[in-house]
């Protein structure tokens, strides 16, 4: 098998001084599956029947990685490369050929100048870690990246990542000055020797299809000392239908210091008939304090009713525990753990689920939403699920052509489709993503068209994937192959992203079910 002669070319050449045993797992050592499972974020992909890794590699130098690089390209192995394990399809730490999931989770270390207001970050670090820090540093430093503390920076920082503040200071690769990543051939580049062009695709291309990130370089962005924060819920009784269409018109466009978004969803209510209704949760957060906010909110949504009793005032890292779902009385340490003892409320993090994403360009009719609340009433209470984030501030300002991520000035805001389950096994797990299947069909007229554009954070193999050649396992995909969901992700910027990919990795070495293609994949595949 291709993994002995990968382990003995591991043995050769790693340095002297690494103990094998301390960076190597197969599946005959005691600790490989906690390994494995530690970051396996999506219930999915946890089963025994799910394909895994023949070997885990965990370096905690770069050495190590090159070293990793070189063996499973002499030896045929697929790499996948897992930062945080939050894929939405599980493409860091499964495949359907053999391979290798190099975990980066040693690389964890956040350094932070606060006279030049920048960061260093280990690729492996989860985003909790990186503002907890930042938070232990500056009260008015801060950085714009996602909501839940688990994910990991590697794979957040490389596909775009939004937070709380896109309206502000755009997205967390708007805010990247410099990176580490070691290429198909084992060389470590920073910004300088990887050039433009490869630091322009790593930031919002995906960084798995280029090489192995090992750190990002952050302009750190400058906060008040006290933001507010609310969450307010209107049911379709208290008019909630009303409310999300108007908010379509005041959202995108309100003070860029302002985050209206909402959660919409199936709840439990006695008094209503089917025992449920939707439930529409307003959440907000505010650079700066609630005299400020309420005067603002009064004249651009007043329907809202939102009042001071509503609204809290809190420290970043305190919101950052508000959207990461938890209270905002428990200590921010808890954002530090991969695994915490305390649990996110976050439904995403507690359940199996399936995710497909669409952004909106005109206002959706009152008729459209209602067919929407329609299919969520199908879903148990709190089993289904549209976040609708706004766009427009900060995120209108930017070129589509800037960074990889193309969605920017004509999108009102994105709304996340998401079904939830609790039971294990293939009929559950089938019933609810044809829910989810169904519910994206319905939304057809209402979104993006040519291309029906999505994000690649919250990546969808039903968009379409690569091919692989026949019994060998080694993809081979055509341009076009990939267009059919590269540019659903990528827009125009697809094209770029390709010819880059075709430079540094030729061979197409880094590759998974919706990487770049090189085009010269498929003549060189045969010696890959």
């Amino acid at each position: 098998p291709p993994q002995n002669d990968f382990l003995q070319c591991l043995s050769l050449h790693l340095p002297n001084n690494t103990g094998i045993s301390s960076v190597v797992y197969t599946p005959n050592d005691a600790s490989y599956l906690s390994i494995l499972l530690s970051s396996v974020r999506s219930l999915r992909f946890r089963s025994s029947s799910t394909p895994r890794p023949q070997v885990i590699v965990t370096p905690f130098e770069e050495s190590q990685i090159q070293t990793t690089i070189l063996c499973a390209r002499e030896n045929g192995m697929q790499i996948r490369i897992r930062s945080g394990g939050h894929d939405y399809e599980g493409l860091s730490y499964t495949s359907q050929v053999p391979f290798v999931v190099l975990d980066l989770f040693n690389f964890s270390e956040v350094s932070i100048d606060v006279d030049q207001k920048t960061a260093w970050v280990g690729a492996g670090a989860i985003i909790g870690q990186l503002y907890y820090r930042i938070s232990q540093t500056s009260k008015t430093l801060a950085f714009p990246a996602g909501a839940c503390p688990t994910v990991g920076v590697g794979g957040l920082f490389s596909g775009g990542g939004y937070g709380p503040m896109l309206r502000k200071f755009g997205l967390a690769a708007d805010n990247i000055i410099d990176a580490r990543i070691i290429d198909v051939n084992g060389r470590i580049l920073d910004r300088k020797s990887m050039g433009e062009d490869l630091f322009w695709a790593i930031r919002g291309g995906g960084g798995s299809s280029f090489g192995v990130i090992t750190a990002w370089k952050l302009k750190l962005v400058t906060v008040p000392e006290t933001l507010t924060i609310f969450s307010v819920g209107r049911t379709l009784e208290q008019n909630a239908t009303q409310l999300v269409h108007k908010w379509q018109y005041i959202a995108p466009n309100l003070n860029e210091d302002i985050l209206l978004s909402i959660s919409i969803g199936p709840v439990n209510s006695s008094g209503v008939a089917g025992g449920k209704t939707i439930q529409a949760n307003f959440n907000s957060v505010y650079l700066g304090g609630v005299d400020k906010l309420l005067p603002l909110l009064e004249q651009s949504f007043p329907e809202l009713g939102v009042r001071r009793e509503d609204c809290t005032e809190v420290s970043w890292i305190q919101s950052a525990l508000f959207f990461g779902g938890y209270s905002i009385q428990v200590s921010p340490e808890v954002v530090t753990s991969r695994n915490p003892e305390i649990r996110s409320t976050l439904p995403i993090t507690r359940y199996y689920f399936k995710a497909k994403l669409d952004y909106v360009q005109e206002p959706i009719s009152i008729k459209g939403f209602e067919g929407m609340w329609k299919l969520l009433l199908e879903r148990e209470a709190n089993m289904g699920e549209l976040l609708v984030v706004p766009y427009g501030g900060k995120m209108k300002e930017i070129s589509e052509t800037a960074l990889p991520f193309p969605h920017r000035a004509g999108n009102l805001y994105k709304i996340q489709q998401l079904a939830y389950w609790e039971e294990s096994g293939a009929v559950a797990s089938e019933r609810s993503i044809s829910w989810s299947r169904k519910l994206h069909d319905y939304m057809t007229p209402y979104v993006s068209k040519s291309p029906r554009a999505s994000y690649m954070n919250y990546r969808d193999l039903d968009l379409g994937v690569n091919n692989y050649n026949g019994g060998d396992g080694k993809t081979t995909t055509s341009y076009a192959q990939a267009s059919v969901w590269g540019l659903k992700y990528f827009k125009n910027n697809f094209k770029r992203l390709v010819q880059i990919k075709t430079k540094v990795d030729p061979t197409n070495f880094f590759r998974n079910e919706q990487s770049i293609p090189s085009l010269y994949s498929k003549s060189s595949s045969k010696n890959n």
